[in-house]
């Protein structure tokens, strides 16, 4: 994201930026070792960002222990709305139609506000390891 950021007012910069985004969701691009396939959806109402979230296809150790399958931020001057519980219950289909049936996400022991959204989509505590909380949420029946 920093790498376009400072030039997005350009069409064809932001035109590259959302096809390597969609490139990424591909199991043949190639990526940096150690980051899996993975899905970027974002947030929006109009023209107004709000935020984005990440779905990971599938989890390396790495993930397993702290990163989980969904990584959401909501942009700060959009918090404390709903948007994080949104983005995080409209995720869960997309995640099943990739083949997840269960997802986990995590977050640090110290941020409340991503903990309650996570148990308000149905997040079912696993376990602490290190700073962060585990959890596992079911995308469908």
């Amino acid at each position: 994201m920093e790498r376009y950021a400072g030039s997005w007012h350009r069409a064809e910069v932001f035109a590259g930026y959302v096809e390597r985004l969609r490139a990424e969701s591909l199991e043949e691009t190639p990526r940096v070792e150690g980051w899996v396939p993975s899905t970027t959806l974002w947030y929006v109402e109009g023209d107004t960002f709000l935020g984005r979230l990440a779905i990971r296809h599938r989890l390396n150790p790495f993930l397993r222990e702290l990163g989980g399958h969904i990584g959401y931020a909501v942009r700060p001057t959009a918090r404390r709305r709903g948007y994080a519980t949104a983005m995080l219950t409209e995720a869960l289909p997309v995640a099943r139609r990739i083949g997840i049936g269960s997802v986990l996400v995590t977050c640090d022991t110290t941020n409340t506000a991503s903990r309650k959204v996570i148990e308000a989509v149905g997040g079912v505590l696993e376990d602490q390891r290190g700073e962060k909380l585990r959890f596992w949420i079911r995308t469908g029946p």
